[in-house]
């Protein structure tokens, strides 16, 4: 497993996150998502076998969320 934090705009309640968290733990391999939105980041476990950080952001992405670096 691995763990990657994502900073991510746009999140302005908490169903912002519980929509990122519910869109990321639905992701095959995906352990967990702590999704901070005061810290406005993303804390994801995962099995680099089955994600890709690129993966990751891009479904936070379709979510209607933007990730930076």
């Amino acid at each position: 497993m691995e763990t990657l934090t994502l900073n991510i705009d746009g999140m302005t309640c908490m169903g912002c996150v519980a929509n990122i968290t519910r869109v990321l733990t639905a992701l095959p391999g995906v352990d967990s998502a702590v999704v901070n939105k005061d810290a406005a980041n993303a804390v994801i476990t995962f099995n680099p076998a089955q994600q890709s950080a690129a993966t990751l952001s891009q479904a936070i992405e379709d979510a209607g969320f933007d990730v930076r670096g």
